[in-house]
């Protein structure tokens, strides 16, 4: 009896170690390397879908900055609390501006065909009039959703600071039968 008692308190200190060890590893990921977004809303349709989850790197942004066409999650000005996902138009230096529905990067019209269709539009809104110009001040980025008539970003809320990046989508993991990874088109 002594023996079965011995086992089961060998077994279940093992279980415990076991499981420490893995939550211990999966908070070492989960703070520090990547983490799980969802998206939420139609803001990037149709290159990422309401409910989707994606996996974000938190640590490439502390290495380099996002780039021109880099899909990023932070914190939403409108609301701090709320993570938003759009993607890098102008990074520190360059301008943007709207005339009729196009957008122009540093004076030429950004080719935005390797994400959005042809017939996509892209209106002025609140911080981005048409017809204006704005330039992206250092450590701040412009971004825009994909789908452009939906999308709460940088057109009616200004810039975002890089402080508030949370990190680079990098991986769409579920819905599994639309697993794939997260490329920048430039």
């Amino acid at each position: 009896m002594m023996t079965i008692l011995r086992k089961i308190y060998a077994f279940l200190l093992d279980s415990v170690q076991t499981f420490l060890i893995a939550a211990a590893i999966f908070l070492v990921i989960y703070a520090f390397l990547f983490r799980p977004f969802e998206v939420k809303g139609d803001s990037m349709f149709p290159n990422f879908y309401d409910h989707e989850y994606v996996l974000t790197n938190l640590i490439v942004l502390r290495f380099q900055t996002p780039k021109l066409g880099d899909v990023v999650v932070f914190k939403a000005p409108p609301d701090p609390t709320k993570d938003y996902i759009k993607r890098v138009i102008g990074v520190p230096g360059d301008t943007v501006s709207l005339k009729g529905t196009d957008v122009y990067l540093n004076g030429k019209l950004l080719d935005e065909s390797a994400y959005l269709k042809p017939d996509i539009k892209t209106y002025a809104g609140a911080f981005l009039k048409d017809g204006a110009t704005v330039k992206v001040p250092a450590d701040e980025y412009f971004v825009m959703g994909d789908n452009r008539m939906y999308s709460s970003d940088s057109r009616e809320w200004g810039f975002v600071k890089k402080s508030e990046i949370v990190g680079e989508s990098l991986f769409v993991y579920w819905p599994l039968n639309k697993m794939r990874l997260v490329k920048n088109p430039y």
